[in-house]
């Protein structure tokens, strides 16, 4: 009887340390699970050529060959100012953050889950980039979302009580305060301009993942856009796409 008792006490000892080995597993394996997934594959793009002896300006990158800007639309959907947009940016913060390495098919990715490329409630964007109307996402005020009282008096989003995230590429306002970059050369970061939004995703990007080449972290950095592991996988899964069908990978 003692043996059997001792037996007893043994198995549910063991049970525990099973259980609690299993809970410690679970609770970790989301992070386990973003760092174990590849980076998608950099897409690169075709960019115009510079006149001999002229060099471009600070903060002001090569546009994407018309050519190659036409082909890639129409293989991957995207709308061909946004992904004039999404290429330029992803140039511009490469040579700001050298040891980034994020290709313009992971910043196309965010604009789509984001907005449709800025086409969310069938809206469009304009020769310049401008939405043809503005794109406001739900009030953060803690039913359903996480509650993010006013940053800014209502000047972006209209609302003075809660944050809405804004334009093509979904910023709150507090985050667009202090990640907002001039994309087009205007003089003015615009949360509803693509140019401006793309670049300032992209740059946000590459400050939180350092090198989007790798697995850790490529998925740091779209962790860090939305804190959810099926959103990052969604961005995964069509910027792989996007690289596929664009043909143009480095």
């Amino acid at each position: 009887m003692l043996r059997l008792k001792r037996l007893a006490v043994l198995g549910l000892f063991v049970f525990c340390v099973i259980t609690g080995f299993l809970f410690w597993a679970t609770r970790f394996s989301g992070a386990e699970t973003r760092v174990a997934l590849p980076a998608p594959p950099r897409a690169e793009a075709k960019l115009e050529s510079l006149s001999a002896g002229i060099t471009s300006a600070v903060n002001i990158t090569r546009s994407a060959d018309a050519e190659w800007l036409t082909h890639a639309a129409a293989q991957t959907g995207i709308p061909a100012r946004a992904l004039q947009a999404y290429v330029a940016a992803a140039a511009a913060a490469n040579t700001s953050a050298p040891t980034c390495g994020i290709g313009w098919n992971t910043v196309a990715a965010v604009g789509f889950v984001e907005s449709g490329h800025g086409t969310y409630g069938g809206g469009s964007l304009t020769a310049t980039g401008q939405v043809s109307g503005p794109i406001v996402g739900p009030s953060l005020n803690g039913d359903g979302f996480a509650a993010i009282p006013d940053t800014d008096a209502g000047a972006l989003d209209g609302d003075a009580r809660w944050d809405h995230a804004v334009g093509p590429m979904q910023f709150i306002p507090a985050t667009w305060q202090l990640a907002g970059r001039d994309g087009n050369g205007d003089g003015t970061a615009d949360p509803f301009n693509i140019d401006d939004a793309a670049l300032s995703a992209a740059s946000y990007l590459c400050a939180h993942g350092g090198d989007l080449t790798t697995a850790g972290g490529w998925a740091d950095a779209i962790y860090s856009y939305n804190q959810s592991d099926p959103y990052v996988a969604h961005v995964r899964d069509r910027a792989t796409a996007y690289a596929a069908q664009s043909g143009a990978t480095g």
